[in-house]
């Protein structure tokens, strides 16, 4: 009986190809618009650390201007990175079972002149070997490096997979040296693709920005005087005429991560925190009330804003926006299914049940529903593609997955079923005697 509904409502759409195409069109903007909104949405507000939230914490100090919070809007947080020294007395601290510091920095990857390789310049994150472990970071070949790495400054290097390709052509390059800013590095290991959206663990730098494409130890970076190629945030002036006199400012450029078993070692890593800032301010430091806080990833990314409130009415509105074109999808299947109003009256009368009449109208709006889902999961890709071309740093963002297409079809389908839900319970209510003087 449902393939011969379902001919039956083919049949139906080919004796009014406008109005067909119009209901099908409303649906798939409508549907179009709601996935490249929500695709963006879903994608801004994940966690993409979420099987390690409970254990993970950043780690915050508010060292910040006593006269000028260090974010208007939200007084009460102090800044998202540490000084360098800050970061570098909590690395003291044996009680987390991983700790990283972090931050970017510049390189120059000198190419091969033999395979036609040209020097460029890619952002590398100067980190401790903690934050492979940490953040579940995937490798294709061999690994990161160990804390003679992070004591000795070896020069040792872990390159993305996207380097890796540029630079070796894809192959297993571990054992083999590059040259970084015309020092030679030992690679030690390649990342396998590695998307992070957000990128929580720096949302100084951008939120949305890819992954970094090398890896280095922090501590070369320290001793080459790599500059930073990430914010820097200072609130008050000093002199600054040294690499060494930039590590002992008052500036905040390092990021700070704690891997904590539980909640005895969160209670005893907060107690170690404060109890450092009140040695500080005995020594004229840390001047504002004390706000140390250790946030887990989801809470992190909610207090610093990463989806703002705009991006959820903008979901709202592009619901509402479908809405609307459900109304003029309503008119017209009403204009259509009244406008066949005389033959569901011979239907009815030779013997057809309005069980049978509903049937055959809902199978009608349900292909409708299909074929504007089909259509508007094309409309979507379409408006995520533009989305890309407008924002750089989106492109992580705007790829509509199988996952958000099945919602889309999902969408549509209920969509059109709803939307036909009264046209149809009007036609099945028509009274056959009334059509059968004029057949």
């Amino acid at each position: 009986m449902f393939t011969y509904y379902f001919r039956l409502a083919l049949k139906s759409l080919r004796r009014t190809p406008v109005v067909a195409a119009l209901m099908i069109g409303a649906i798939a903007l409508g549907v179009g618009v709601c996935i490249t909104t929500l695709t963006v949405y879903r994608l801004m507000s994940g966690n993409p650390i979420e099987h390690r939230n409970d254990v993970l914490y950043s780690v915050t100090l508010d060292n910040w201007d006593p006269n000028q919070p260090w974010d208007d809007k939200q007084p009460e947080l102090p800044p998202t990175d540490l000084t360098y020294r800050d970061a570098m007395a909590l690395q003291e601290s044996d009680i987390p079972v991983r700790h990283v510091a972090m931050r970017k920095g510049p390189f120059v990857v000198e190419g091969d002149p033999a395979t036609g390789v040209k020097p460029f310049l890619i952002e590398a994150r100067l980190t401790t070997k903690d934050f492979f472990p940490m953040f579940d970071v995937p490798f294709q070949y061999g690994g990161g490096w160990g804390a003679d790495a992070d004591r000795g400054s070896q020069r040792v290097v872990v390159l993305s997979k996207e380097t890796n390709d540029k630079v070796f052509g894809g192959e297993d390059s571990v054992g083999r040296p590059v040259r970084l800013d015309g020092k030679d590095y030992k690679v030690i290991g390649v990342l396998a693709h590695w998307e992070v959206t957000p990128k929580f663990y720096d949302l100084n730098n951008g939120s949305f920005r890819d992954v970094e494409e090398a890896y280095v130890p922090f501590s070369v970076g320290i001793d080459d005087e790599v500059q930073s190629a990430g914010n820097i945030n200072c609130w008050r002036a000093q002199p600054l005429n040294s690499f060494q006199d930039f590590l002992n400012s008052d500036c905040v450029w390092i990021q700070y991560w704690v891997e904590l078993k539980d909640r005895n070692q969160a209670e005893a890593y907060q107690s170690f925190i404060d109890n450092y800032v009140r040695e500080q301010k005995k020594l004229g430091r840390f001047e504002r009330p004390l706000n140390n806080h250790l946030r887990h990833p989801d809470e992190w990314l909610k207090v610093n804003r990463v989806v703002e409130r705009d991006n959820s009415v903008l979901v709202g509105l592009s619901f509402m926006f479908l809405a609307v074109c459900l109304l003029n999808m309503i008119g017209l299947l009403l204009a259509k299914f009244l406008g066949g109003a005389p033959l569901v009256g011979l239907r009815r009368a030779l013997g057809a049940t309005r069980k049978a009449v509903f049937q055959q109208h809902l199978i009608e709006v349900g292909v409708i529903g299909i074929a504007g889902g089909a259509l508007g999961i094309g409309l979507a890709a379409l408006g995520l593609l533009g989305v890309r071309r407008l924002y750089e740093n989106y492109d992580a963002l705007t790829h509509l997955d199988m996952t958000m297409a099945l919602i889309a079809l999902a969408i549509a389908i209920a969509s059109g079923v709803l939307a036909g839900l009264y046209p149809t319970w009007r036609v099945c209510r028509v009274q056959p005697a009334s059509y059968l003087k004029t057949q």
